[in-house]
């Protein structure tokens, strides 16, 4: 499916012409540990055991709020997949088009509507993507917050066609949709949350350094469930965290029939 890039240039305009504001209203940052699960190599057959460490901010401001987070994932292989290393990061601004306007756009579930800037990056294939869309934020009752957005998915930059080892040269562009989400609740005196995200992202085709070939469509989803366990050793709420995410993905980054799922346990501080 192509989308003309005007949507990029689009959302950019937003953030170059919104009012500044002069600090974050809000923000939240940690670091997030994932050890042990299963995870198929799209690239290669076998196995391998992961672990991930993620560091994420999320912040608002008058307009809107940013999201950005970077990962490093370190995988022992299995069954023949070889040991790997990789960083890989996002970044997400969203401009509120009610703060912006001063308009009321709520209607039924939807509270605001706004503009979504995305950039995606993964030097271990040499690319980057951008994702200019839209965001529906909606207003579910019990969730701390819960967004639907529709963007494209261009591909920006990608990896000289004479390069050595594996990189992606160029990608139709293609769509993603995306819904995440946080649910707090309680059980007891314990405080627990479940958050998370689930995307579609459409099929393409994929020139790279060893031919062409065509991405099958695929869904990752990936929930967590969260105890404040900081809560119950007698440290700050909202600072230390325990439990699980699950992750499901369908056609594992475009290989067809490649699907994890696979639970691994997670910490997290927030700072």
């Amino acid at each position: 499916m192509k989308i003309s890039a005007s949507l990029t240039a689009l959302a950019l305009t937003a953030a170059l012409n919104a009012p500044m504001a002069s600090a974050e209203i809000w923000s939240n940052t940690e670091i997030q540990i994932q050890a042990g699960g299963e995870f198929e190599s799209a690239g290669a057959p076998g196995q391998s055991t992961g672990t991930i460490t993620t560091f994420q901010h999320a912040g608002g401001w008058e307009y809107g709020d940013n999201f950005f987070f970077i990962d490093h994932s370190q995988y022992s292989g299995k069954n023949g997949a070889p040991d790997s290393a990789e960083f890989y990061g996002e970044w997400y601004s969203h401009f509120s088009l009610g703060a912006l306007t001063g308009s009321d756009l709520s209607f039924g579930p939807v509270k605001d509507i706004g503009l979504v800037a995305g950039f995606n990056y993964a030097p271990e294939v040499d690319s980057s993507w951008v994702l200019p869309g839209m965001r529906l934020s909606l207003d579910l009752p019990g969730f701390a917050f819960a967004q639907f957005d529709i963007t494209a998915f261009i591909h920006a930059s990608g990896a000289d066609v004479n390069s050595g080892g594996f990189g992606i040269i160029d990608e139709d562009t293609s769509f993603m949709v995306d819904f995440s989400w946080a649910y707090p609740f309680k059980i007891g005196s314990t405080s627990w949350s479940i958050e998370g995200h689930l995307e579609y992202i459409d099929g393409r085709t994929q020139t790279h350094t060893f031919g062409t070939t065509e991405l099958e469509s695929w869904i990752l989803f990936q929930p967590q469930v969260r105890l404040d366990v900081g809560e119950l050793i007698g440290t700050p709420s909202n600072r230390l965290f325990a439990g699980i995410e699950y992750q499901y993905w369908k056609n594992k980054l475009g290989a067809k029939g490649v699907d994890d799922n696979t639970v691994q346990f997670l910490a997290v501080w927030r700072f």
